[in-house]
C-alpha cells in the first residue's frame, strides 16, 4: 500500500534552514510526480514545489519560495525532500508530501492533481 511518512519539520530561528524528508513506501518513485504543500494557520494549504517522474526530476516553485526551497528525490533511497533556506517568519506551517501518478509532462505543476498524501510534518519559525 502507498504511503508517504514526512519527517524532518522543527523549530528554527528566521534565516536558518531545514530539510524535510518524504519516505515513500509501497511503491517506486519512476511513476509519481511529487509535490510539497503547506497549510499555515487560518489558511487553505497550498503547493508550493513539485518534481516530476522524469530522471531528470524537472523541478517547479511558487514564487514565494523559489530561490529558498530545493525540491529533490533520491530514487534509490525512495526518498523526496525539501530544502528550506532562509526561513522567514511567513513560513510556519503544517508541510505535507503528496504524490500523483505521472501522465502528461507537465502535469507535475498541477497542484489540484495529486492524490495522495502524508500526514504533514510542523515547521515552526521563531526567534
Amino acid at each position: 500500500q502507498l504511503q508517504l511518512v514526512e519527517s524532518g519539520g522543527g523549530l528554527v530561528q528566521p534565516g536558518e534552514s531545514l530539510r524535510l524528508t518524504c519516505a515513500v513506501l509501497g511503491f517506486t518513485l519512476d511513476y509519481y510526480d511529487f509535490g510539497w504543500f503547506r497549510r499555515a494557520p487560518g489558511k487553505q494549504r497550498e503547493g508550493i514545489a513539485a518534481i516530476s517522474s522524469s530522471d531528470a526530476g524537472t523541478t517547479y516553485y511558487v514564487d514565494a519560495v523559489k530561490g529558498r526551497f530545493v525540491i529533490s528525490k533520491d530514487k534509490d533511497k525512495n526518498m523526496v525532500y525539501l530544502e528550506m533556506n532562509s526561513l522567514q517568519p511567513e513560513d510556519p506551517a503544517v508541510y505535507y508530501c503528496a504524490a500523483q501518478m505521472s501522465g502528461s509532462s507537465g502535469w507535475f505543476r498541477d497542484f489540484g492533481l495529486y492524490d495522495r498524501w502524508g500526514q504533514g510534518t510542523q515547521v515552526t519559525v521563531s526567534s
